[in-house]
């Protein structure tokens, strides 16, 4: 059993890998590029931390259609899981959200980003380190850049003391992750790092957000 434990605990820390990087950020002064709407549907670009832990708490919010795993925030061509998880390339492990704007807001987008994570940790999130697991929050024009900066200084005043390290970002281009890191949580439920971090972190969100949670969300 002590041996069980121990291989559990090294799934948890290895998974979503923790290497870290000492790369600097190369997209923050270029111009957003706007993705277009589509039969009403918008898409938003977030990361904080491991994406499996994510996209499922962005899947389970009222008016989002889907999120996608993948990167984004890098410069890099084509990134791998390998390669992005070992921290060999600039970009973040990030989500693309396809949500209802009649239904959920960006604002309220923003706030479950927010509202998910602990926004004042660098390069870190939980058991996972390195800056592919940095917190980013991407617009597309300068109404998502506003929203996003109002939110940090209103969270920074009210909750946080001015200890917000997540990054504002020009969305540029976003990566979609292999096909087995799809819906991660949902297809394995029983991985160590799913029960010890990913479904923690989902609960913790959940408890805050009752109100946004999705008919029959786990």
């Amino acid at each position: 059993m002590k041996f069980a434990t121990i291989i559990a605990a090294l799934t948890i820390l290895t998974s979503c890998n923790n290497f870290t990087t000492t790369m600097t950020e190369p997209t923050a002064s270029l111009e957003p590029v706007e993705v277009t709407s589509q039969n009403g549907m918008k898409k938003a670009y977030f990361a904080s931390g491991c994406f499996w832990c994510v996209e499922s708490i962005f899947e389970s919010v009222k008016g989002v259609e889907e999120a996608v795993s993948g990167y984004s925030g890098g410069k890099e061509d084509n990134p791998t899981y390998k390669q992005v998880s070992y921290g060999r390339t600039t970009h973040a492990e990030a989500v693309e959200v396809l949500y209802d704007p009649e239904i959920i807001s960006f604002q309220q987008l923003v706030d479950v980003f927010f509202g998910s994570q602990d926004p004042t940790t660098a390069n870190r999130q939980g058991p996972d380190a390195g800056i592919q697991y940095r917190s980013i929050a991407f617009y597309q024009n300068d109404s998502e850049k506003n929203i996003i900066e109002q939110t940090i200084d209103r969270l920074n005043k009210s909750t946080y003391n001015g200890a917000i390290v997540t990054q504002v970002l020009p969305f540029r281009k976003f990566w979609i992750a292999e096909d087995y890191h799809q819906d991660y949580e949902k297809n394995n439920p029983n991985n160590p790092y799913i029960q010890s971090v990913s479904i923690p972190r989902y609960k913790r969100f959940a408890k805050k957000f009752p109100e946004l949670l999705k008919e029959g969300a786990h």
